[in-house]
């Protein structure tokens, strides 16, 4: 028998209820999402064989716990947080919100939405997900002694980071080696800054002479 998980996820904490096929409250719980909290919740919800997990807002506040689960092997869906407003507005009749009420109306949404998304796993986001590290991670990325995990994620992130930077530095590298010696590309040693050097052939028509200081007599007055 399959049962649903219901959660109504909090940055702090997480109120879950888990029902069979049939709608009948089979759990109750709220726990901290916390490493401590969270491996509690783990463990009360894989006291069910069968079971699928569905999590209210896997786009928003239920994003990092939903993939927690989806990291640790379990089946996540993701219930859109209108879809259970309308069905809190039904089972109580004015939409008034508590966490055990918001836990049940997404149990309920899933019981009864066949078509609902599965999260998938987001490797980015397990990376600096709280107290878990990723296994996709080679070992120069897992947790060395004495060091926390969130510690060493974000080492592995300012390493991705640097890595990025890097590859930028040797593109503009490349870029400016195509370069010709004018110092951008497409330019040439015959090249201005306002474009082609001007032309200095010697003009077609003669220079004057030398001048000179001879004074011409001025004409004979008549008598």
């Amino acid at each position: 028998m399959t049962v649903i998980i219901g959660m109504d996820p909090h940055k702090r904490s997480a109120t879950i209820e888990v029902i069979d096929h049939t709608g009948k409250i089979r759990a109750v719980g709220r726990y901290g999402t916390d490493k401590a909290g969270y491996t509690e919740m783990l463990t009360t919800g894989r006291k069910f064989g069968n079971r699928v997990w569905a999590v209210e807002g896997c786009n928003g506040i239920g994003r990092h716990i939903a993939h927690r689960l989806v990291h640790d092997g379990e089946t996540v869906l993701d219930v859109p947080a209108k879809l259970s407003a309308q069905i809190r507005v039904f089972a109580t009749g004015n939409g008034r919100k508590t966490d055990p009420v918001d836990a049940h109306s997404v149990a309920m949404a899933a019981l009864h939405s066949p078509n609902l998304r599965r999260v998938e796993p987001d490797p980015d986001l397990l990376l600096l997900s709280m107290g878990t590290a990723p296994s996709s991670v080679d070992s120069r990325n897992q947790p060395n002694r004495g060091q926390s995990p969130s510690m060493e994620s974000m080492r592995s992130l300012k390493r991705r980071l640097s890595n990025v930077v890097y590859a930028r530095m040797l593109a503009d590298q490349r870029q400016h080696e195509k370069a010709s010696p004018g110092g951008h590309s497409g330019t040439t040693l015959q090249s201005s800054a306002t474009g082609l050097t001007p032309h200095t052939d010697p003009s077609e028509k003669p220079l004057p002479g030398p001048a000179t200081n001879k004074v011409n007599p001025a004409p004979a007055a008549a008598s």
